[in-house]
């Protein structure tokens, strides 16, 4: 694992429910540190702790794409020739601190990279699996659908995704990108279960605990 890339707003209607514009415009990026995952296997449900500094912790449900070979300025039609494969995740997010950090117009680092914000399962190999639009992507908090909608709902593809980011960053093998989220974020606290499932990828679950002591 090398670095964490995240796409903001890559859904149009959670774009909407962001209070922002929808219409298609240059896709934006942001950062988690490769230590702040949390891997979560079918064997048991992994616990990731309710982070401090916040009293609105947020999921959101994201396809994550495997980088395995390095490139800059990547073509579009020669932009699968440099994913290994997926995984599925959470991009967790302290809400109110977000909110704070876009109406000062800061940095989300704080909202975004904090300790175990990226829950996710092991990564399959591309040829292993089909993934495509017709994919659906839905989460799920003490079984209950709170997220759901086709990977076609993207406003980016895949592709677009890292042809766009390789302009900004020389992406190397062990790099992942967090693809988006659809409409359907909301709230989480201490004790609920989060599910998340997408296709034929090992479904990403974990339990909200209560805040470390450490």
């Amino acid at each position: 694992l090398y670095r964490i890339y995240c796409v903001g707003r890559n859904y149009r209607e959670h774009a909407i429910e962001m209070g922002h514009n929808p219409d298609r415009e240059l896709p934006f990026f942001f950062q988690k540190p490769a230590d702040a995952t949390v891997l979560c296997t079918p064997a048991s449900i992994s616990n990731v702790p309710y982070p401090m500094a916040t009293s609105s912790l947020h999921y959101e449900a994201e396809l994550i794409v495997a980088i395995s070979k390095d490139g800059r300025k990547i073509s579009v039609d020669k932009a699968m020739e440099h994913v290994y494969g997926y995984s599925l995740g959470c991009d967790l997010t302290k809400r109110d601190l977000q909110a704070e950090a876009k109406k000062m117009g800061r940095p989300w680092d704080a909202a975004k990279g904090f300790d175990s914000s990226c829950p996710l399962t092991p990564i399959i190999p591309k040829e292993e699996i089909k993934i495509g639009d017709d994919t659906q992507i839905q989460l799920e908090v003490n079984g209950t659908i709170r997220q759901s909608s086709p990977l076609a709902k993207m406003i980016y593809s895949i592709p677009e995704i890292i042809s766009h980011l390789s302009e900004l960053f020389y992406l190397q093998k062990g790099d992942l990108i967090m693809t988006g989220t659809p409409a359907g974020v909301g709230e989480l606290n201490v004790g609920d279960e989060v599910s998340i499932t997408c296709g034929e990828l090992l479904p990403c679950k974990f339990v909200v605990g209560p805040p470390s002591s450490e």
